[in-house]
């Protein structure tokens, strides 16, 4: 038993069952402030990780929306949950084509481990340009915003609602024994609308919508763009998905508190809402792998072959056929992405303008 088990069980023993919000936020805390997760050695990886193409995709997409937005200057240049910072190392190499950038950008990153805070430090001394760590969103000065998140919002902690005889009732983490188990609210909560069948999964994610507003409202107040890329879907629906992984192995989420990365799948529709809140344009959501092929993936994949080895090349068709993958279970169909941007900017590289949120 870890310690993070024996503080959870301690707690719901003291205070009684909690929700599943609150238990993945204790664990998500501990989890992501004692260990690098990511790699081959790690619990998961990212597609910054797979590939520079990414990350240098990414930038370009930056460059072009900074020349759509006119070119303020200076503009933040966010990323939220930037893992080894390897995305902004690729995306900050990819915009030195266009070096009036560079003289504008000031770059910020949000992260709340100190251990990943490290490796990002590490990873961009050689970038050339001041960054500036952040604990929240609200800690980023105000002014022109071009963000992106990968991989952020699914690490987010979300209430569950499951639909009883009673109503939509709030599932819990309590005790039985020594175990942890999941058990359900006695009391239904009204305000969420009609059940239209009985044990159907709604996950709310509060802390997701709060920071989209917030984003949003920055962006509408300053003019600016983010990208998010993610695994999820469109919603409305239901469903329960969380879930644990640990050595790139599904676990049980209730085990090894705090020893496993929790996530959920994002609803993109709810971001796209609380950003539509706020006056923001929609963009998408696409597939990733439309979106990296309409940014031209395949020519920067031919392009890096031609400098490559042949062990260099196969490498690079891998990491290619990985994040553009289709079929329900491949990266490339599996993840999504969304830019929302201030009223005005009507079209962004890869993605079409959402019509109505």
């Amino acid at each position: 038993m870890t310690a993070l088990d024996r503080h959870v069980r301690e707690l719901i023993a003291f205070e009684g069952p909690i929700t599943v919000e609150r238990y993945m936020g204790l664990c998500l805390q501990h989890y992501y402030a004692t260990r690098d997760p990511l790699g081959a050695g790690g619990d998961f990886t990212t597609a910054p990780e797979i590939s520079q193409m990414f990350g240098e995709l990414i930038g370009l997409w930056m460059l072009e929306v900074w020349n759509s937005m006119g070119r303020p200057a200076p503009v933040h240049l966010v990323e939220l949950g930037p893992g080894r910072g390897t995305l902004m190392a690729d995306l900050l190499r990819a915009t030195k084509l266009l070096p009036d950038f560079a003289n504008a950008v000031q770059v910020h990153l949000v992260e709340t481990s100190p251990v990943l805070k490290q490796k990002q430090q590490a990873t961009l001394a050689s970038s050339g340009l001041p960054v500036q760590w952040h604990e929240r969103l609200e800690d980023v000065p105000e002014g022109s915003l071009l963000l992106v998140a990968n991989e952020f919002f699914d690490a987010l902690p979300v209430r569950q609602f499951i639909a009883t005889e009673r109503g939509w009732c709030e599932r819990l983490v309590g005790l039985e024994g020594e175990s942890l188990i999941f058990g359900l609210r006695a009391e239904a909560e009204q305000a969420l609308g009609q059940i239209l069948r009985i044990g159907d999964v709604l996950e709310w994610p509060a802390m997701s919508i709060d920071i989209m507003q917030e984003l949003s409202r920055r962006i509408a107040q300053n003019m600016g763009a983010a990208l998010i890329i993610d695994y999820g879907y469109w919603g409305p629906a239901f469903g329960d998905t969380l879930q644990a992984l640990k050595k790139h192995l599904y676990v049980d989420p209730l085990t090894q508190s705090g020893e496993a990365d929790l996530t959920t799948h994002v609803d993109f529709h709810r971001l796209a809402q609380a950003a539509a809140a706020q006056g923001l344009q929609a963009h998408g959501p696409a597939s990733q792998g439309d979106f990296l092929t309409a940014l031209g993936i395949e020519a920067r994949a031919t392009s890096l072959k031609k400098r490559a080895t042949h062990a260099q090349s196969a490498d690079i068709d891998a990491a290619l056929a990985r994040l553009t993958e289709r079929g329900e279970k491949g990266m490339g169909e599996l993840f999504k992405v969304l830019a929302v941007t201030h009223n005005g900017l009507e079209a962004v590289p890869g993605l079409l303008p959402l019509s109505s949120s």
